[in-house]
Order: structure tokens, then sequence, then C-alpha cells
């Protein structure tokens, strides 16, 4: 009688390495961004409106307006540096746009669809890169607010919060400004554009002024926009005051923006390229 050997089991191929690491996605989006902070330290002119403009802001409205507005410069700094700190972020979001304009006027997202990555990659990977810059920028001021007497009485975990905070907002409008982006062709519209939504919603706000000192009609509005109600948490957590209502409220407007305007953004992005 003759035996013949069974045949080899196949065993199943051993997952990409790809698999192995986490979605491309992500781990493309982490390697792009980067890249774009490596840029960013190459070139440190492109920090200065993430930079220069808040110091501005800052000096300009504490000693100009300061003794006016809070009896004195110290005292205008406790309230002022809070809101000038999550203006300066509000503003550089609307940047996010006007470089990914810029991209693609230039034709580099063409080239990196022709490499072997996922495609919405480049995308996370831009906005990645700006969040760091406005990490970057807030650490910044906070560390001129010390210089110029801003005292706060919070701990470690209060100032990491606040930033937490301005980062998550900031993710949210990075995702507004990158629709518009998709949607107008040259990066000076997206500016234009972008200041026309930043300028109501910041100076129409608690940033600079109590929402007190404002007329009924105008505090109904300065009462529900988003920045007001984060300036109003961050000014919680440094120097006081009410934080759980106004982080929700900041937080859930978070989520809304990011639920309409993320996959919209990725769905013109993904047919514009």
């Amino acid at each position: 009688m003759t035996f013949t050997a069974p045949a080899p089991t196949a065993r199943p191929a051993p997952a990409p390495e790809a698999a192995r690491r986490g979605p491309s996605t992500l781990r493309h989006g982490v390697t792009l961004a980067w890249r774009g902070v490596i840029k960013t330290i190459s070139s440190p002119e492109a920090l200065l409106d993430v930079t220069l403009q808040p110091v501005i802001f800052l000096l300009l409205f504490v000693y100009v307006f300061g003794g006016a507005i809070g009896g004195s410069t110290q005292n205008y700094l406790q309230f002022a540096l809070p809101g000038v700190l999550v203006q300066t972020i509000v503003f550089a979001s609307a940047g996010t746009g006007v470089g990914l304009a810029d991209d693609l006027s230039t034709g580099i997202f063409d080239r990196f669809r022709s490499l072997p990555i996922s495609r919405s990659a480049p995308l996370v990977g831009a906005i990645g890169a700006d969040l760091v810059r406005y990490v970057t920028s807030g650490v910044i001021m906070l560390i001129l607010g010390a210089a110029l007497g801003f005292r706060s009485g919070a701990g470690p975990l209060a100032f990491l919060a606040s930033m937490g905070l301005i980062v998550v907002f900031a993710f949210a409008l990075c995702w507004v400004f990158t629709t518009l982006a998709m949607v107008v062709k040259q990066p000076r519209s997206v500016q234009g554009l972008g200041a026309l939504i930043m300028l109501p919603l910041s100076f129409a706000s608690n940033v600079f002024v109590p929402a007190s000192t404002m007329p009924g009609w105008l505090r109904a509005f300065v009462d529900v926009n988003p920045v007001s109600q984060t300036v109003s948490a961050v000014r919680g957590l440094l120097t006081g005051g009410p934080v759980a209502a106004p982080a929700r409220f900041a937080l859930v407007s978070a989520a809304v923006i990011i639920a309409v305007f993320a996959p919209l953004a990725v769905t013109l992005y993904r047919r514009r390229t």
C-alpha cells in the first residue's frame, strides 16, 4: 500500500506592515505633518502671522485701550490675554485654507497623488502641521503675557486644558477654511473671505470687552458665539470663573463644525485632486 503525504496546509498570508501599524491615512498624515513642521522650522517667517500679529494686538490693546476699558493696563491685561490667545488662533486657522489653496495652485497635490500614500493624507498632514504652529503661538503668547505682568493662580493642568480647548476649536475652524480652499481658486480669495468670517466672530465677542457692556441685540449674538464661549472657558481656567458650561458649549460647537465641514472638505478635496 502506498501512502501519500498530506498536502501542506496553506498558511495565511501575514498581515501587511501597513495594517499592523494602523490606519494608513493617519500614519501618512503624521508623516506629512512632520514634513510641514520641518518646512516651517526652515522658514521662520512662516511663524510671523501667529507670533508677531498677536504680540502687536496684545500690546496695542493693553497699552492704548487698557486704561480706558479696564481702569489700568495691568487689570486689563488679566482680562485681555485669554481673549487674545483665542483670537490669535482663530485668525491663524484661516492660514490653513490659504496654504492649501496655494498648494493646489502649484500642483503639489498632483505629486502627492502619484505617491503610494492615502488619498486624504496630504489634507490631514497640512492641518496637523498648522496645529503645531498654533500651539507654538499659544506658548509664545503666555510667555509674553507673563513678561508683561500677567499672573495666574492656575496650575499646569489648567494651562494644558486651556491650550487643549483652543486647539480643538482651531482644529474645527481649520475644516471650515479647508472647505473654502476647495471651493475658491485663488489663495487671496480664501484670505479675503476668511477675514469676512473671522472679524465678526472675533470682535463681536467678549475677547476685548465684557459682553455686559454691549447693547442687548449684540449681546444676544455674543452669548451664542462659540468664540465667546471658548474665551470664557479659557478665562475661567486661567484667571478664575465659570468653566464647565462655556467649555461644554465650545466643545459641542467644535464637534458640530467638524461633523459638517470635515466630510464636506474631504469630498471636495477628492473631487478636485
